[in-house]
């Protein structure tokens, strides 16, 4: 299982319904609009690397009202352990 935040960044006024709207999407665990220089932060989750790029990122970038996104995946720490 692979996981990643995404930072989105919308069109003025449109944080609220962009969250909800990303909410419904399959793999996204949770999504909350927020104050700052990004405007929602997306917590998702997939099977592997190309289900959560090809799948689950695509469809919340296509969610109306978006206008940037920046997508963070987690690194474990277990991978942090065995590569120090």
């Amino acid at each position: 299982m692979v996981q990643a935040y995404i930072l989105i960044q919308t069109e003025v006024g449109r944080a609220a319904a962009v969250a909800s709207d990303v909410a419904g999407i399959e793999g996204v665990t949770r999504a909350e609009d927020v104050t700052g220089p990004y405007d929602v932060v997306v917590h998702v989750e997939a099977p592997d690397e190309e289900a959560l790029a090809g799948k689950v990122v695509a469809a919340v970038q296509k969610v109306p009202g978006i206008t940037r996104t920046l997508t963070c995946p987690v690194v474990s720490a277990a991978a942090r352990s065995t590569s120090a």
